[in-house]
């Protein structure tokens, strides 16, 4: 198909969001939800005692998803209602139903139930997402468990850890966000059949005052949509405050993955890492050379972008006047599918990454060796102390001579503090012993022991629980980088 190059393209459908998030947050998708819930709320209202024909059932089944797009823009640019335009079109396709569309509904009904629903759909795909970038996580951990790499506090070099301990921190992060992500799915309710402003008095009147027919009303057609229960109460829609956790939570899952990008991008400054890199391309367009950690930078970008997104659903509940204000919609309708779509994005390219990301073991190697000696001091020290030395002279003379290496550093030369601490009778070691007791593996602590742990405690069982449903509903995205 040929797109159109004079109007407006939008870069997540383009460019980033996988064809799994875009299809929920399709036009066809959200209006067949529609004529879903109009078709739960007349079966609900038939099985509740209404006059509803079966044969306005048949015909609203047959025509769930044969929507006229064309016609659905004709009749609301009549009318500049979305709802009714839509109510008027499935009326069309339905006509033994015309009569009971919408019965006692409100436009709220039929919009705010669908963005239930499409939260929810939205959530399980990054909920799946997140597990598929856990799984390459854990394999990549495993993987380099034991290799000892120089470790970094405010990113100046510190005690060492290893390769697989630094990703089992990325992990937990999304462990936490999975945590988040099921608590939401869990606690995610819908809004039901309320009315105009939450009284359900449309329905009341409907049922001749009879309450149970309208609790019984609302448990059913949140039961036909997946819902095991409803918000208490509501006005005109559900609680905004709904809309900002959820954006919360994926804002949570944006700042992880933007914190481990983030990092990568700092070791591909090292050179110990380095992303997956296709065959022909093009890191700079004039530095033919470059190899450019750009899906992180752009897992950056993106998750900075979700991150923001979730001060609209905000500003949006905290200013709802009484039952309803429409400020609402025409952010919602940019703020919540942009929420889902640019972290589907972020999140296609942090598993693509973190299952093929490159560990060049020697330049990691070079980087620790390069500092170590300075790691090591401390066992220097007692070493020496062991053989007689006191403590505090000792303490001293290190002191001077790791700075007298490190000067030699800033001025672009090697470091020469073994060869110094060997050189000092005080320490009584020459430069065979002192390197012998500077073993990388020594000075990683519990590191590799913390990652097979981990891995087993806390990531493992929830892999063994949601992984393989989660390489099912997803397929091998395309990365257009």
């Amino acid at each position: 198909m040929t797109q159109s190059t004079d109007r407006y393209v939008h870069p997540l459908t383009g460019r980033y969001a996988s064809t799994e998030m875009q299809r929920v947050f399709s036009p066809a998708h959200r209006y067949g939800t529609w004529r879903r819930i109009w078709l739960a709320l007349a079966e609900a209202q038939q099985e509740t005692g209404l006059s509803i024909p079966d044969a306005a059932l048949e015909q609203m089944r047959a025509a769930l998803d044969t929507i006229d797009f064309d016609r659905a823009a004709e009749y609301e640019k009549r009318f500049r209602h979305d709802v009714m335009a839509h109510v008027h079109l499935f009326g069309d396709d339905a006509p033994e139903a015309r009569a009971i569309i919408h019965l006692g509904a409100t436009s709220a009904f039929i919009g705010d139930n669908t963005d239930l629903i499409l939260h929810r759909e939205a959530l399980e795909l990054v909920r799946d997402r997140v597990v598929r970038c856990m799984a390459a996580l854990a394999d990549f951990a495993r993987r380099w468990r034991e290799l000892p790499t120089l470790a970094y506090t405010h990113f100046q070099p510190a005690q060492p850890t290893t390769v697989g301990k630094r990703a089992t921190l990325w992990l937990q992060d999304l462990a936490l966000d999975l945590e988040e992500i099921e608590f939401r799915l869990e606690t995610l309710r819908f809004r039901g059949v309320r009315g105009t402003t939450g009284t359900q008095a449309s329905f009341l009147e409907l049922y001749d005052g009879d309450h149970a027919r309208v609790d019984r009303l609302d448990a059913l057609v949140g039961e036909k949509m997946g819902f095991s229960a409803t918000y208490g109460v509501s006005g005109q829609t559900y609680s905004r405050k709904v809309d900002q956790a959820l954006q919360g939570t994926l804002a949570g899952v944006a700042s992880s993955v933007s914190k481990l990008a983030h990092d990568w991008r700092l070791l591909a400054h090292l050179r110990e890492v380095e992303e997956p890199w296709e065959k022909e391309q093009i890191g700079s367009s004039a530095m033919p050379y470059k190899r450019n950690p750009m899906r992180a930078e752009r897992i950056c970008a993106l998750a900075r972008h979700v991150i923001t997104l979730g001060i609209d659903p905000a500003f949006t509940a905290a200013t709802q006047w009484m039952e309803r204000t429409l400020d609402d919609s025409a952010n919602r309708r940019l703020s919540i599918p942009d929420a889902y779509l640019t972290l589907d994005g972020a999140l296609v390219l942090a598993e693509n990454v973190s299952a093929g990301l490159i560990v060049h073991p020697a330049v990691v190697a070079k980087n620790l060796d390069e500092h170590l000696p300075f790691m090591a001091t401390e066992t220097l020290l007692m070493q020496a102390t062991a053989g007689g030395g006191d403590r505090q002279e000792l303490h001293e003379r290190i002191r001077v001579h790791a700075h007298a290496a490190a000067g030699e550093m800033k001025e672009g030369r090697p470091s020469d503090l073994i060869e110094r601490i060997a050189g000092d009778d005080a320490f009584g070691m020459d430069a065979d012993r002192i390197r012998s007791l500077i073993d990388a593996r020594a000075f990683v602590g519990r590191a590799p022991e913390q990652v097979d742990r981990f891995l087993a405690e806390w990531i493992d069982p929830v892999l063994d629980r949601l992984g393989s449903a989660a390489e099912a509903r997803l397929g091998s995205p395309d990365i257009r980088v």
